[in-house]
Order: C-alpha cells, then structure tokens, then sequence
C-alpha cells in the first residue's frame, strides 16, 4: 500500500448525534447481488427489501483503489435511503486491485482474461466498503482489506474458467467462492469481503445502530 492510502478501518464521517433504529427496523439492502444475499442469510439476517443502487461507478480521476471503494459504498447507500427514510439502509462495494490498479468487472471475455492474465502468479488486493445509513442522516462506514495471492495459471486453467462463465460481472473477473478457489494459494483477511460483504464488520455497523433481526 502506498503511503497516500488510507489503512483500511474506520471512514471518517461527520456523524450527527446519534440516533438508534429501533430493534426491528426495516433492513433494505441496497444491492441486488445474491452473493451478499446469501452471505446475510448465512449469519441469520434477511433483508426486508432489496433496492439495488442505480449509480455510475466509473473510477474518477486518480481515485486509489482504497477511496473508490469507500465513496462507491456511500454513495449506493446515500441514493436508496431517499427511498426508504425510516430504514437502515446497507450499501457495499468490491474492488479488485493490483498496486493502484483497479481491475474491472469482467463483462467479456476478453476483460476476464486481461484480469486473469494480470493476476496469475500474483497478490493482489481486494478492497470492501460497507455502508449504513439509517435514521437522522446518521452513515457509519467500514473500509476492510483482504490479500490473495494466485498460483501461476496454465493455458488450460485459464481457458476452462473462462469456459465457465463463473468470471461474468464479477471484479476481478473471478469468484473466489466458485471454481477460483483452486488458484488461491493464499488468503489474508476476511474472506467473506472477497465473496462480496465482509460479515464481521458489518455486524458491528448494525450493533452500532441497536439493530436486531426480527
């Protein structure tokens, strides 16, 4: 990481007082992603609603990989919780990075490749912001860093997972929990913010609203 990158933890936020969402408040999960879905599931939490955020996710200028992940969090999360005010509202968002590269979400076969290509043999990063929104405008945030290093792919292990279809809209170009866990020879971190949502963190951003699962 370079020494211009925020070490990832808390977002710094200016948080107005705090205001608790009552125990059973409606949980709107601000993405249509079935892997997070099924990560919340898989700790006794399910959603109220699904409201994806319709937002253009386009890095700016410059942007670390670090910065885009925690803006485009925010961001989803701040767009849906216009629609539902009396909510908590949760947003998230992966980045796949090598250095400061920030690595797309494949939506071709030839993006896939690149990806595949660029992190064979390599550790790379994978960034995760969390975001909660929820009563008085009040937004808690979480920045959650995870390390995978890949094993040298062969030309066969490259074409068989882009014959797989596994790779598509995924960032990275590559799902950890499907055929990719084979090229993983090592993982640092969370690993359920490499799936797509980092379970730990937040649980402790809805404890830190008072909420409970119905």
């Amino acid at each position: 990481m370079s020494d211009t990158e925020a070490e990832p933890g808390l977002v710094p936020t200016a948080e107005p007082s705090l205001v608790l969402a009552p125990a059973s408040a409606r949980l709107v999960l601000a993405s249509a992603s079935p892997r997070r879905v099924e990560l919340l599931r898989q700790v006794g939490i399910t959603p109220s609603a699904i409201d994806p955020a319709d937002i253009n996710e386009t890095p700016l200028k410059h942007e670390l990989p670090a910065e885009h992940a925690a803006r485009l969090a925010r961001a989803k999360a701040m767009s849906v919780a216009v629609r539902h005010p009396d909510a908590l509202v949760l947003a998230a968002d992966t980045v796949v990075a090598c250095g400061r590269r920030i690595l797309p979400k494949a939506l071709s076969v030839a993006e896939a490749r690149q990806c595949l290509e660029l992190l064979s043999g390599r550790r790379h990063r994978v960034y995760g912001g969390v975001a909660l929104y929820g009563p008085g405008g009040r937004v808690l945030e979480r920045l959650v860093l995870s390390d995978v290093t890949f094993k040298v792919l062969s030309p066969a292990e490259m074409a068989g997972y882009l014959a797989s279809g596994e790779w598509y809209g995924k960032a990275g170009g590559y799902a950890i929990q499907g055929r990719a866990a084979g090229f993983a020879r090592k993982i640092g971190g969370s690993y359920s913010n490499i799936v797509g949502l980092p379970l730990f963190e937040v649980l402790g951003l809805l404890g830190g609203f008072g909420f409970r699962q119905p």
